[in-house]
C-alpha cells in the first residue's frame, strides 16, 4: 500500500534537514531557495514496538516492519499558483501525495536567511495556504464553467454539480480550505476528481531551536492558536536536533544524547507514528518461523480487504481469518497457547480489523 506524506514550507524552514533524518535517501539541504529542485522520496520504517516483540518471542528468518513514503518536495514562493518560482512543478507533486507534513520555521538563526526577511510562521502558513486555495479555485471554476452549459439546459443532476461547485468556489474566495467546508460526504463526491489539495489532511511541524523542544517557544504557540480551528495536528521538532542523532550508530550513545537533551524518543519516531496515523492507517500482523512482518491497511479494512493487502488472490479466494489479540499473543507466549487458551478466533468476510490483530488467513483459488 504506498501511501505518501509530503513534506512542504517555504524555501530554508528545514525541510530537507528533517527528509534526511527521515530517510536514508540524502536530500541536498543547503542554505539558499530551491536546493530541492526534484521531489525525493524516501521509505520510511514506522517505529513500531509491537512488532519487536513479537519478533522476539517468535525468533524468525527475517522481521520486516511497515513504512510509509515521505516526499520532500520544492520550496513554495508567494505567486506559486501562477507559476511563479518552482509553483507548477510544486503543486503537481503535492497533488501527488495523500497527505501533507506543513513545516513551518520557529526558530531565529541570523545565518539562515528566510525568504520574507523575518521569522513569523503563521505569515509563512497563510502564504502556503493562500496558494493552495487559489489552485483549488481554479481548478473549481473551470469544472463550474463546464457545469453551467449542461445546466442551463435544466439538466437536474447538473443542477445539483452546480449549487455544490458554487459553495466551494465561495469557501475558497472566502480563503477556507476544502477541509473546512460543511457539505456531506456525498456531495463531496463533486469535486473527488479534481483532487484538492486543501482537501489533503495535514500536520504541522514547528521546526524550533534545541532549547525550545521541551516547552516549545512564542512562535509554536502562534502555530497552535493560528489552527485551533483547523482538524489538525501540531508537532514539534528540532531538525538540527534531530541531525545530530541521526548521526549516532551506538544505541548507548543515542540514548545518552536523547537524555541530555531530554527526549524519551527521537522526534522523527514521532513524527513518522503521527504521519501514519495522519494517513488513517492501522498496522496488523503475521507471525511465523520464517518471518514476523507489519501489514498496513485503511482503518475499517475487513479481513478480505487485509488479506489482499498481502496478496490479490488472499483477498478474491478468502473464506476465513484466524485472528489472535496483540496483547494475548505476548502474555501466552505463542500462537499454540493462545489457540489452547481459546484466545483465537474464526473471524468471516466481515470482520473488521483491528489495530495490531495477528491474523493468519485460509483461501482457495
Amino acid at each position: 500500500m504506498a501511501l505518501k506524506c509530503g513534506i512542504v514550507g517555504l524555501p530554508n524552514v528545514g525541510k530537507s534537514t528533517l527528509f534526511n533524518c527521515l530517510s536514508n535517501a540524502k536530500a541536498q539541504s543547503a542554505n539558499f531557495p530551491f536546493c530541492t529542485i526534484e521531489p525525493n522520496i524516501g521509505v520510511i520504517t514506522v517505529p513500531d514496538e509491537r512488532l519487536n516483540k513479537l519478533a522476539d518471542i517468535v525468533e524468525p528468518e527475517n522481521v520486516q516492519p511497515t513504512t510509509i513514503d515521505i516526499v520532500d518536495i520544492a520550496g513554495l514562493v508567494k505567486g506559486a499558483s501562477k507559476g511563479e518560482g518552482l509553483g507548477n512543478k510544486f503543486l503537481g507533486n503535492i497533488r501527488e501525495t495523500d497527505a501533507i507534513i506543513h513545516v513551518l520555521r520557529c526558530f531565529d538563526d541570523g545565518n539562515i536567511v528566510h525568504v520574507d526577511g523575518s521569522i513569523d510562521p503563521v505569515r509563512d502558513k497563510e502564504t502556503i495556504d493562500y496558494e493552495l486555495i487559489l489552485k483549488d479555485l481554479e481548478a473549481v471554476e473551470k469544472k463550474l464553467e463546464k457545469i453551467k452549459r449542461a445546466a442551463k439546459t435544466g439538466d437536474k443532476a447538473a443542477l445539483k454539480s452546480q449549487g455544490i461547485l458554487d459553495q466551494y468556489k465561495k469557501h475558497f474566495e472566502d480563503g477556507k480550505s476544502a477541509r473546512s467546508i460543511d457539505l456531506s460526504d456525498d456531495d463531496k463526491k463533486e469535486v473527488a476528481d479534481l483532487f484538492l489539495l486543501t482537501a489533503k489532511p495535514v500536520l504541522y511541524l514547528c521546526n524550533v531551536d534545541e532549547g525550545s523542544i521541551a516547552s516549545g517557544n512564542k512562535h509554536v504557540e502562534a502555530v497552535k492558536a493560528a489552527v485551533k480551528d483547523e482538524d489538525a495536528m501540531v508537532l514539534m521538532v528540532a531538525a538540527g536536533l534531530e541531525a545530530d542523532i541521526a548521526e549516532l550508530e551506538d544505541p548507548e550513545e543515542r540514548k545518552e544524547f536523547l537524555e541530555d537533551a531530554g527526549l524519551s524518543e527521537p522526534g522523527v519516531n514521532k513524527l513518522i507514528k503521527a504521519a501514519y496515523a495522519l494517513l488513517n492507517l492501522e498496522t496488523y500482523f503475521t507471525a511465523g518461523k520464517k518471518e514476523v512482518r507489519a501489514w498496513t491497511i485503511k482503518k475499517g479494512f475487513t479481513a478480505p480487504q487485509a488479506a489482499g493487502v498481502i496478496h490479490g488472490d488472499f483477498e478474491r479466494g478468502f473464506i476465513k481469518a484466524e485472528v489472535i489479540k496483540f496483547n494475548d499473543w505476548v502474555e501466552l507466549g505463542s500462537e499454540q497457547a493462545a489457540k489452547e487458551a481459546g484466545k483465537m478466533n474464526m473471524e468471516g468476510k466481515e470482520y473488521i480489523v483491528q489495530d495490531g490483530d495477528v491474523m493468519h488467513f485460509k483461501f482457495n483459488v
